[in-house]
């Protein structure tokens, strides 16, 4: 079997289809990962510090100063205290009328964070899936012509069907673990800002818990 027969079948049709398919994954989990980043840039996810000056300003009483800080709602959680300040400015009595406006404000927020993680998890499960259809072809392709050879079989020809074979394998799921950390990072950044919004939201309602507190 010489080189140019082998090359042929490494070029298989339906091999090309899978590593074009992969190809196609990865590019959408690149595309994800960098909108993501953007997003999440534009949307000032995790400036906890900035949050941390308006919440202090807010509870030494100056209410005013508060607002106007965090009506410049450069991040997630200033709008969440903006929403939080407006409550419980608006209806002082119902402190449940100012949770309830975080929460809402919250829930946007958050769903906007969450917005096209889905697609990453999708390269995750069929990426794999892909690489062992190109498994298949490539063994399928292997054993075909060892049925058709005549006399003793050529090894090139298995050695090339099977190196296929484990290309796509190893492709898939190199596509499948990238797009993997990439989507357990974003996730891991949404679960951070949801902790802290929900001490925020606690903490601008009743107040900060004193930390040297011990309970007995």
């Amino acid at each position: 079997m010489n080189l140019d027969a082998i090359q042929l079948d490494l070029f298989d049709p339906a091999t090309l289809v899978v590593f074009a398919a992969l190809a196609v994954m990865s590019f959408i989990a690149v595309t994800v990962a960098f909108f993501k980043l953007v997003q999440f840039a534009r949307m000032g996810v995790g400036k906890r510090a900035k949050a941390e000056k308006i919440l202090d300003v807010w509870l030494s009483g100056n209410a005013a100063e508060a607002m106007q800080m965090a009506s410049g709602r450069k991040s997630v959680l200033s709008r969440i205290l903006q929403a939080v300040f407006s409550g419980l400015q608006a209806r002082p009595g119902e402190p449940a009328f100012a949770e309830e406006l975080a929460r809402q404000t919250a829930i946007i927020e958050l769903s906007s964070m969450s917005d096209r993680l889905r697609l990453l998890d999708m390269v995750v499960q069929s990426a794999p899936m892909l690489g062992l259809l190109g498994t298949v072809i490539g063994m399928i392709d292997a054993f075909s012509v060892l049925s058709l050879a005549e006399g003793a079989a050529d090894p090139a020809l298995l050695a090339s069907g099977i190196w296929t074979a484990l290309t796509t394998t190893a492709v898939g799921l190199a596509v499948a673990l990238v797009a993997f950390f990439i989507a357990t990072w974003f996730e891991s950044r949404i679960d951070r800002e949801r902790n802290v919004i929900e001490a925020l939201i606690s903490a601008a309602i009743h107040g900060r818990v004193d930390p040297t507190t011990r309970s007995i």
